[in-house]
């Protein structure tokens, strides 16, 4: 008699497609979460490889983000997470602060990353120390230290938890923007922006913002703007990529009604 054992699944064992998938299908509104996650972060958390023990490491450093929207760290030559760095570019970063009641019911991402150092008294490093100091004034104190340094943390790949049962898989470059247009228009956007205090009141009351008498723009780029008023942060991304220097103005102009 022939076996056909090998062709027969247990009865417990039911069709693929009625098994409960644990990823969703990565859509828009997954792209703009996590998006908005990484750009609107003041802070991450930072894991490297220890380069002596090999075990990971785990650190909390401010973060930015370059105008193609990769994730920028400051960070001294003298701590262990850069010389982790150094040695081994692989790392991770997970952005997404808890609020009120269970900690795992707020969206957060986990970046797959790889860090590059940015090279002190070059074009790059210039525009990255700028937008930097908006998002993060006090570090003025610090950045031009000799043992300091940027590093871009470009995400090669990123998990987004939106809260139970929303899970999604992204490619790096779901994170990035493309053709960023660094051009010395942008960059006097970006000085131009923060002399604009009554308008980014406005522009942040309309939004919906937590009341606050302080609100600034602090760094803008072709996917959105990010406003900063003490120790709290807003990013708010475009509906779609914006092509000038001014069309954000006039996005801006019209969202706060200041003609």
């Amino acid at each position: 008699m022939a076996d056909n054992s090998s062709s027969e699944k247990p009865a417990t064992d039911g069709p693929a497609r009625d098994r409960p998938q644990v990823l969703r299908e990565t859509d828009e509104d997954a792209r703009r979460l996590a998006r908005t996650l990484v750009r609107g972060a003041r802070f991450m958390a930072l894991a490297v490889l220890d380069p002596e023990t090999g075990f990971p490491s785990v650190s909390r450093t401010l973060t930015g983000t370059d105008v193609d929207g990769t994730p920028v760290i400051l960070v001294s030559g003298l701590s262990g997470h850069t010389r982790g760095l150094v040695a081994d570019p692989r790392c991770s970063l997970l952005a997404g602060e808890p609020g009120k009641g269970d900690p795992l019911a707020h969206p957060r991402i986990t970046l797959q990353c790889l860090a590059e150092s940015v090279a002190r008294d070059t074009p790059d490093h210039t525009r990255i120390r700028s937008r930097f100091l908006d998002r993060h004034p006090k570090a003025a104190l610090y950045a031009d230290f000799p043992d300091f340094r940027f590093f871009r943390i470009t995400p090669q790949a990123a998990s987004l938890n939106g809260g139970f049962g929303r899970a999604y898989m992204l490619p790096g470059f779901d994170l990035l923007i493309p053709s960023p247009g660094i051009t010395s228009d942008w960059l006097e956007l970006q000085k131009d922006l923060g002399n604009m205090t009554e308008t980014a009141e406005k522009f942040a009351a309309n939004l919906g913002a937590a009341e606050s008498h302080n609100w600034r723009f602090a760094g803008v780029d072709r996917a959105g703007i990010n406003l900063i008023s003490g120790d709290l942060q807003l990013r708010h991304e475009f509906e779609r990529l914006v092509d000038s220097p001014q069309a954000v103005l006039d996005y801006i102009f019209a969202t706060s009604k200041v003609q």
